[in-house]
């Protein structure tokens, strides 16, 4: 299965978690990462070229820090014109269909943090649901995410064996 991972960090370069990840992920033969942010720096996306990198896997997976419960702006905006109806849904729109969806998360919060009564408030599962149902209308099958929390108390090596963990999954 070839897997995509589209990378949205604006700053890679300062991430210690994002950073490990995109690099333990690139030296797999069947995973290519693809750094958005460092790729089109003028913010102006090649929908063309995006899409012809997507129909080219068999799995997508969104990598990026949880922002104010979201994604990064720029993955937003990559998704937005690339997911674009005619392409991901639509008439003759079905080019994502039977492909699988995951998010890989890196989280500044703990674990415990992302519950019903915890401090955030909602589980990170809640505050995803708007990709998870773009998954499913635009036919994809919706993989359960893969999430790292507390990611400043991390050691390098916890970070190392997450990375581990990760490509471990993709590599499936």
């Amino acid at each position: 299965m070839k897997t995509l991972v589209i990378l949205a960090h604006p700053d890679i370069d300062k991430s210690k978690v994002n950073k490990m990840w995109g690099q333990a992920l690139g030296k797999e033969d069947d995973i290519t990462v693809h750094e958005i942010y460092k790729l089109y720096k003028d913010g102006k996306i090649d929908v063309s070229s995006e899409q012809k990198l997507i129909e080219e896997h068999d799995r997508i997976v969104f990598q990026f820090p949880f922002y104010w419960y979201s994604i990064p702006s720029f993955l937003k905006q990559w998704q937005d014109e690339v997911f674009a109806f005619g392409f991901s849904h639509g008439p003759n729109g079905n080019k994502l269909k039977g492909k699988e969806f995951m998010l890989a998360i890196s989280a500044g919060g703990s674990k415990e943090g992302y519950q019903a009564g915890g401090y955030q408030n909602f589980s990170i599962s809640e505050l995803t649901k708007p990709l998870q149902n773009m998954a499913i209308f635009t036919g994809m099958k919706y993989l359960p995410p893969y999430v790292l929390y507390s990611t400043h108390k991390l050691t390098d090596e916890e970070i190392k064996v997450s990375a581990e963990k990760l490509s471990d999954m993709l590599k499936v």
